[in-house]
């Protein structure tokens, strides 16, 4: 895994010296090695921080370049099919002077051009510079997997693997957009191609760009978009397509194990990641396997179904006892994301991540396998609300929606639930994971009235799936949303930050086709029943006596932390104070709710994250 930036523009670049310097904020991505590269009209220039995973040699280094010259690349992630391509591409009389799957992708643009990501299987976010074309072409790949952030303006584009690249530079924006603070104050996360800065955007995943730098022409174009269900007549084999998905997963877990450094598996004791391991010890007899445990608190310790997979599968295991976090983390990870996000699931990540690259610089998580295949909690009561409030006319319950909700305390079990109640099930999705209603948001951002714009819920129904079937909407909406800017964001950056490369073998993207384009909604998830089909894979491969029922990841016991100590204090300490951003009373109100047992630990935790990262890169 890397860091990759870079600038391209109509006229030469009077001020190089932002690219180093952007380039060395990203170490952490990248501790092995850095390069830079300038075009020789100094138009364009490239920087990249390595960390090594294959090829380890000199031969690795980036900015990479073909033997003439034409073609210059900077990649972070990685190309799983790099094998099969370069065996593909020898035939056609290319020459290979590395093992580097950098090298590859570099022929693969030679060879087709723009239509190179289609022949890619991997993770990944990367730059081409076309000489004799007079352009850069930058492509994510189709889950998000890898971040790519950019900014245009005055015909000069800045892009950077992260936020923290562009904003060493002074002139460069430091003002929130107010869309997407919007929008992070609703969903917890920013979406698409929105970016918590005025003037920056992130190419969203599956998409891809070209940037003609002598004119100033930039085409954003989508390669990639998730297959329509293809059994119309609703007749399958479940025995087929259990045998299928069995084959898929172990091809896909095969691939990620390879590498010149030790691998890993982040096992939380869950279906996912304990199917990613039994597919592992398929594939190798030495395998790692690393779980967290908070000892102090039962609801969260899941580390006895993790052994318990770690010994049937015969792995080498290593847990980490976390039962107290340093507040000081917080404000670590903080300053590591560079857009905020309201998840603090990302203090676990981040030690998992710590303790496995005390062992390995790759690691395997389960990562995907609920938006794949149905596995969240909501999925189950969604289900189970659309089909009851049929009775109910839409104006019914919308009328009914808008009268309860406002008259419900934030934090109160059900609020979200109620509000869903209005929901016209036949084409939307209902907002049951939203933090902060339209009217809460307003007030939040007082003290900056006249800049607030309330978007959310138009953003999100604009990025909803329209999928007829209910819970191919639902789920297809959160792995373009929720799985996208959520869970790889955080899986992303808290890896990273300990130079750490995390894959995820459910987002190959013949797994991803195969779950939406072939597995009906009855072997996904019922009003009962959750990941059905994975289960039944679980059933073949792990041990009797595992609990399927489980819905565990990793997680912190942040509730109990609010009650009393240094974690009440300091939330208290950063949102009441004068330079606080948010509105104090409905602070307040947030903070009394808590105490009096309402559901609000993610929204201050969401608004405390925020005021650390806009604290910490002055953001205006």
């Amino acid at each position: 895994m890397c860091g990759i930036i870079g600038f391209a523009s109509n006229k030469k670049i009077a001020n190089k010296k932002w690219l180093s310097i952007g380039r060395d904020a990203m170490i952490h991505r990248g501790p092995d090695d850095a390069g830079e590269w300038w075009s020789d009209d100094g138009k364009v220039g490239f920087g990249h921080r390595r960390l090594s995973i294959v090829d380890l040699s000199k031969f690795g280094h980036q900015p990479m370049q073909d033997s003439l010259k034409n073609i210059t690349v900077v990649f972070n992630g990685e190309i799983y099919n790099y094998l099969e391509l370069k065996r593909k591409l020898k035939k056609k009389r290319y020459v290979f002077i590395t093992h580097s799957d950098t090298e590859v992708l570099m022929a693969c643009w030679q060879e087709w051009q723009e239509d190179c990501v289609n022949h890619l299987n991997g993770m990944f976010s990367f730059a081409i510079h076309d000489r004799s074309r007079e352009l850069v072409y930058l492509a994510r790949d189709r889950a998000g997997e890898k971040p790519l952030f950019y900014s245009l303006t005055d015909n000069k584009l800045s892009f950077s693997s992260e936020l923290k690249g562009l904003l060493v530079d002074p002139d460069f924006s430091h003002n929130i957009d107010y869309k997407a603070m919007d929008c992070y104050l609703s969903m917890g996360y920013i979406p698409g191609d929105m970016c918590i800065l005025e003037g920056v955007s992130k190419l969203p995943p599956a998409h891809s760009m070209i940037f003609k730098y002598n004119t100033g022409e930039l085409k954003i174009s989508r390669y990639w978009s998730l297959p329509n269900y293809n059994n119309q007549e609703g007749k399958f084999d479940s025995e087929e397509l259990l045998d299928k998905l069995e084959a898929l997963l172990e091809d896909s877990v095969c691939r990620q194990l390879v590498a010149d450094v030790p691998v890993g598996v982040l096992l939380s004791g869950g279906v996912d990641s304990s199917l990613v391991t039994a597919m592992a010890s398929k594939c190798s007899n030495n395998i790692k396997t690393f779980n967290i445990a908070f000892t102090k608190y039962e609801e969260y310790n899941e580390s006895i179904h993790a052994r318990a997979i770690a010994k049937y599968f015969n792995t080498e295991h290593t847990e980490l006892e976390a039962d107290d976090i340093d507040i000081e983390l917080l404000s670590k990870l903080a300053k590591q994301y560079d857009e905020p996000m309201a998840d603090s699931s990302m203090l676990p990540t981040f030690l998992v991540s710590n303790l496995v690259k005390q062992h390995c610089t790759v690691a395997l998580g389960g990562d995907g396998g609920d938006e794949l295949f149905g596995g969240y909690n909501h999925y189950n009561r969604l289900l189970w609300t659309e089909r009851k409030t049929r009775w109910a006319p839409l104006f019914f319950r919308v009328f009914l929606s808008k009268i309860i909700t406002p008259l419900i305390p934030i934090g109160f079990r059900g609020r979200n639930w109620i509000q869903a109640f209005g929901t016209n099930f036949d084409k939307d999705i209902p907002l049951v994971g939203s933090f902060f209603d339209p009217k809460t948001r307003f007030e939040l951002l007082k003290k900056h009235h006249n800049k607030i714009e309330i978007v959310a819920e138009k953003v999100i129904k604009n990025r909803a799936s329209k999928a007829f079937d209910f819970l191919q909407r639902i789920t297809r909406s959160d792995f373009m949303n929720y799985m996208a800017e959520d869970i790889l964001v955080k899986v992303d950056r808290a890896s990273m930050l300990n130079s750490l490369e995390l894959r995820s073998p459910f987002l190959d993207y013949r797994v991803i086709e195969f779950a939406f384009g072939e597995v009906p909604s009855i072997l996904k998830t019922t009003t009962s029943e959750r990941k059905i089909i994975l289960k039944r894979l679980a059933d073949r491969l792990l041990p009797p006596e595992f609990d399927k029922q489980r819905k565990q990841g990793f997680s912190i016991p942040l509730k109990e932390w609010l009650k009393d100590g240094p974690w009440r204090d300091f939330f208290y300490q950063v949102l009441l104070s004068d330079e606080c951003l948010f509105d104090e009373k409905i602070v307040r109100s947030l903070l009394s709710g808590q105490d009096k047992g309402r559901n609000n630990t993610e929204r201050l935790f969401s608004l405390v994250l925020f005021e650390l990262w806009r604290r910490e890169y002055n953001i205006l």
